[in-house]
């Protein structure tokens, strides 16, 4: 692990993949792909059964290997070779194209960048925690010492967006975690921070174009 979790999949026609303020590497079999912070569900382009092999980072983090802000990946799946030099990617496609095991090798390529950039900043951790933990926006700035238009501007950088929008994503996803463990969703609601199940089903809907329902079924 390198500050993101390891996953494999297959690509399936028209998957529709919510917002939870994560930002992925993807390797798609001859190049990698960029996961930019969602602020709206993305439908998958990719062709039916390919094989994915990708790393999945907490908010803050990939911006710093990358090298740009995350508000220029907002709502977007770029190729690597895009963001870095072609020579660069290339070694790096080729790498994980030659190797074995193809998540083993992202995840040490990843980690050698991440070490080469440093440590995701702490105030980074400490605005996700608190966001996360449902403060008042005015709350999280005064807590990490920023004024607020400074705290938007550090999380357009390090996110993709700004505070309100990270808040929203994140509680969502506390959101869709409880109701895919089976919890009520009225209960899901309260405890996730929603007014009411109503509220929840409205901002689920706003932010993924798709009923709560549909999502965990």
């Amino acid at each position: 692990m390198v500050g993101g979790v390891l996953w494999t999949g297959m690509a399936a026609g028209g998957q529709r993949i919510v917002p939870d303020g994560a930002m992925d590497l993807i390797w798609v079999g001859d190049h990698i792909l960029i996961a930019g912070p969602d602020s709206q569900a993305h439908v998958s382009s990719l062709t039916a059964g390919t094989a994915l092999t990708g790393l999945r980072f907490a908010p803050g983090t990939l911006p710093g290997i990358l090298g740009l802000p995350a508000s220029e990946l907002r709502d977007l799946r770029v190729r690597l070779d895009e963001v870095w030099s072609r020579s660069e990617a290339q070694r790096l496609a080729d790498r994980i194209a030659g190797a074995a095991d193809p998540g083993s090798a992202l995840e040490a390529a990843s980690a050698e960048c991440l070490r080469a950039a440093g440590p995701r900043p702490p105030i980074v951790g400490a605005i996700v925690t608190r966001v996360r933990g449902g403060q008042p926006i005015a709350a999280v700035a005064a807590e990490v010492g920023l004024s607020e238009r400074q705290l938007h501007r550090r999380s357009l950088a390090a996110f993709g967006y700004g505070p309100k929008v990270l808040a929203r994503v994140l509680r969502m996803d506390r959101a869709l975690a409880l109701a895919r463990a089976g919890v009520p969703f009225a209960e899901t609601a309260a405890r996730a921070g929603y007014a009411d199940q109503a509220h929840l089903a409205r901002d689920v809907r706003a932010l993924t174009g798709t009923s709560l329902g549909i999502l965990v079924g």
